[in-house]
């Protein structure tokens, strides 16, 4: 709204040409969604312990998680709502970037409030099936990647780059449309499982989203992009304004969710967060990036599938708990020690990762 605002006013006034830069706008875009999500958290969480929307906690879990039972949940409805509407102010809205990523991450967030109005209506912690879960992760994954593929203009936003060279690409085709899917809901149902923790989900997301707000600049940017071997996108820099959106409400709801927590993420917020983050990747041409940058998030997911292959091939555990943050805690680390170890990983993650783009 704001850069159309910005365009007219211009003409009479040429102060508010500031307005049409994307560094700005992407500045703007993350005060105004942490502001958002800072003015109305207190009053968002009181009204969802007025309504009952709280948190049933795995009683084959860890005994310290007890004490969190009863803490509002849904809490990703509040993200939602800062970073869509920070992103509807400050983005250029005849993009069709801004509204790739804004339909994404409505859909899965879609899944996770059934999933999570599940949970809450039955008073219990399994809400839809893995089956469920995935099935309708993967219908809405391939609509994004459709869209994402039939809107594409140019064969260079359809190449899979591999990292550390210069000139290493492939082009996919229609298996981009498979390939897309893949990242989408991989990511999401990686996030989900991440989110077991006081804050553990949501600070990877903010330094991930911080890295693509860089890598979506440098794709949009001609010069940029072809100095350090890039694919470019035209116009794909409007990205940087919905990643620093997340940034922005990932702050603000880290002011009210860190350690102890006085409000959950929930699904709505753990699998529209990671789609988001997946389809960010697929637009920008940097899958194998996030793959690097959320190697927590990967290391999380594995380990809950090594669990269950392991104990239904052998009937025995390979970790004393999966997802891996549970199996660290009940050898002993204090909760804090294990949340704030993982954002340390993160952050060296997403150094190595950003790293590349001068490797090449």
């Amino acid at each position: 709204m704001f850069y159309f605002l910005g365009d007219q006013i211009t003409q009479y006034y040429s102060s508010f040409g500031l307005f049409k830069y994307l560094t700005f706008r992407m500045i703007m875009a993350t005060l105004t969604a942490f502001s958002i999500s800072i003015f109305f958290g207190t009053n968002f969480i009181k009204k969802l312990k007025d309504y009952q929307i709280k948190q049933n906690v795995r009683r084959d879990g860890p005994e310290s998680h007890l004490v969190k039972e009863g803490t509002p949940t849904m809490g990703g409805a509040l993200i939602l709502f800062a970073l869509i509407t920070s992103t509807l102010l400050w983005s250029d809205l005849s993009s069709r970037f801004s509204w790739i990523c804004l339909f994404s991450i409505a859909l899965f967030a879609l899944i996770g409030f059934y999933d999570d109005f599940s949970k809450i209506k039955r008073r219990s912690s399994e809400g839809l099936t893995a089956k469920q879960k995935i099935f309708f992760q993967f219908v809405a994954a391939s609509i994004v990647a459709l869209l994402i593929y039939k809107t594409a203009a140019t064969s260079d936003e359809l190449i899979f780059i591999i990292p550390f060279f210069k000139e290493v690409g492939i082009d996919m085709g229609v298996f981009f449309v498979l390939f897309s899917c893949l990242v989408i809901v991989g990511t999401s149902n990686a996030v989900n499982l991440s989110d077991g923790l006081d804050g553990l989900a949501i600070v990877p997301i903010i330094m991930i989203s911080a890295a693509f707000i860089g890598l979506a600049y440098v794709a949009g940017n001609i010069n940029f992009s072809e100095y350090l071997s890039v694919p470019y996108v035209r116009t794909v820099g409007e990205v940087c304004i919905f990643c620093g959106a997340i940034v922005g409400a990932g702050l603000g709801f880290l002011w009210f969710n860190s350690y102890p927590a006085e409000i959950f993420m929930g699904d709505i917020g753990s699998l529209g967060l990671g789609a988001a983050l997946g389809t960010v990747a697929v637009l920008v041409r940097q899958e194998l990036l996030l793959f690097i940058m959320g190697g927590v998030l990967v290391l999380e997911t594995i380990s809950v599938i090594l669990q269950v292959a392991s104990f239904k091939i052998r009937g025995k555990r390979v970790f004393k708990m999966a997802p891996i943050h549970h199996h660290f805690e009940l050898k002993g680390w204090p909760e804090p020690k294990v949340i704030v170890r993982f954002w340390i990983m993160t952050a060296i993650l997403v150094l190595v990762a950003l790293a590349t783009l001068k490797v090449r």
